[in-house]
């Protein structure tokens, strides 16, 4: 299958538009890997309902499904993409977006974007051999991972941390941190002895840590304040791994969101179809019609670029930066579109609190920042285009 991209591209300040630059990436899963669609589908169809995340939205405590948990490790799919030396199954990116799909689809609640799309790739990425043998907990399910950048509301500045490191030594609060209660290890964005701000790898277990639980609009997928004390903390990569751990989670974060977005649309659709009004299905009134056929068009476009974004992920592509932003931003809009236009579709059932159509609203917001917000990545997303255009001449 060859998807073909076209950038408009500009340069500032006087935003004259340069000639569309067309990019042709062939890109079709596997027999395999539909396969592992399929079965992946089917396990999670029986294993997670929708009454699994909305319990954990009723249990404050719970913060996750440990159930769900471990039978996903029981599946391997914590283990897809840890090397075979370290207990994985050494599969690709690739298969993994297929695996993040569906558990968007089911609004799984766990902390698998956090451990595999963050700690396990900072590890396999930038860890040294002390470092990697946290893979083989991950790929048991003994070892959950956390990303702990943000130091309050609004947008990071990256260059601008308070969190420090002195003589191995961490200090600083973070907040939100998602899944930062049922980590056992994080990674800390903070400045080192020389003021230089980068990662670093915490295990959550050191007396001098306090953590408190934060509120959040899906509480299927819990936060949490983390404040460290002189907590022990060790380098790990250098200071553009964040850039990278960034990327690579954007485009996995993108097919949990079109799963998302899939979902939604679907029973918007099924609903639209058995609800009549007037001696007809709600279907058929344009002010119905034309808003799916919006929300179908947007996940397609969604689909679109985060195929581009694996394809540059697993290639190790130059183009990374681009795709991934485009993925980003794409899958934010159409994952928030698909779900509102649900909860509007269904009328007025679809506002109750029995409805399901609020779940999928709750966790395309939560997505929405749990990266950084779509407003950070179009920023992303100019700042790469105007490097592409530069770089052209």
């Amino acid at each position: 299958m060859a998807i073909s991209y076209a950038y408009i591209e500009w340069d500032r300040p006087d935003r004259e538009y340069l000639p569309a630059r067309e990019t042709a990436v062939n890109f079709d899963f596997s027999e395999d890997q539909d396969m592992l669609r399929n079965e992946a589908r089917k396990f999670l169809e029986g294993r997670c309902p929708i009454d699994k995340p909305r319990a954990v939205m009723d249990d404050a405590k719970r913060g996750y499904d440990a159930g769900l948990w471990q039978e996903l490790v029981e599946q391997g799919w914590t283990a897809l993409t840890i090397p075979e030396e370290h207990g994985g199954l050494g599969m690709t990116r690739t298969d993994l977006c297929v695996l993040a799909e569906e558990l968007g689809r089911v609004l799984a609640p766990v902390p698998f974007a956090s451990t595999i799309y963050l700690l396990a790739e900072a590890l396999m990425i930038a860890g040294n051999d002390a470092q990697m043998a946290k893979l083989a907990a991950i790929a048991t399910g003994e070892c959950i991972g956390c990303l702990a950048v943000w130091e309050g509301p609004g947008e990071p500045a990256f260059d601008q941390v308070e969190t420090q490191v002195s003589a191995g030594l961490l200090s600083g609060t973070k907040q939100p941190v998602v899944d930062g209660i049922a980590a056992t290890d994080a990674l800390v964005w903070a400045k080192d002895e020389s003021g230089t701000a980068r990662l670093f790898l915490v295990p959550l277990d050191h007396q001098s840590i306090t953590r408190e639980s934060v509120e959040t609009l899906d509480s299927s997928r819990e936060a949490a304040i983390i404040t460290f004390n002189g907590t022990p903390a060790e380098p790990i990569g250098e200071p553009d791994l964040l850039e990278r751990l960034l990327d690579g989670a954007a485009v996995l974060l993108a097919f949990e969101q079109v799963g998302g977005a899939d979902r939604a649309l679907e029973q918007a659709l099924d609903f639209a179809k058995e609800r009549h009004a007037f001696g007809r299905a709600i279907g058929s009134y344009q002010a119905i019609k034309h808003k799916l056929a919006d929300a179908y068009v947007n996940n397609q476009i969604a689909r679109s670029n985060a195929y581009y974004g694996i394809w540059a992920l697993d290639a190790d592509s130059t183009e990374l930066p681009q795709a991934a932003a485009a993925a980003r931003v794409g899958a934010c809009a159409a994952f928030w579109y698909a779900a509102k236009e649900s909860i509007q579709t269904h009328g007025g059932i679809g506002f109750t609190w029995e409805a399901d159509q609020h779940l999928f609203y709750r966790r395309a917001l939560f997505l929405d920042m749990a990266i950084g917000s779509p407003r950070l990545w179009r920023d992303r997303l100019f700042r790469s285009v105007e490097l592409h255009s530069a770089e052209a001449g």
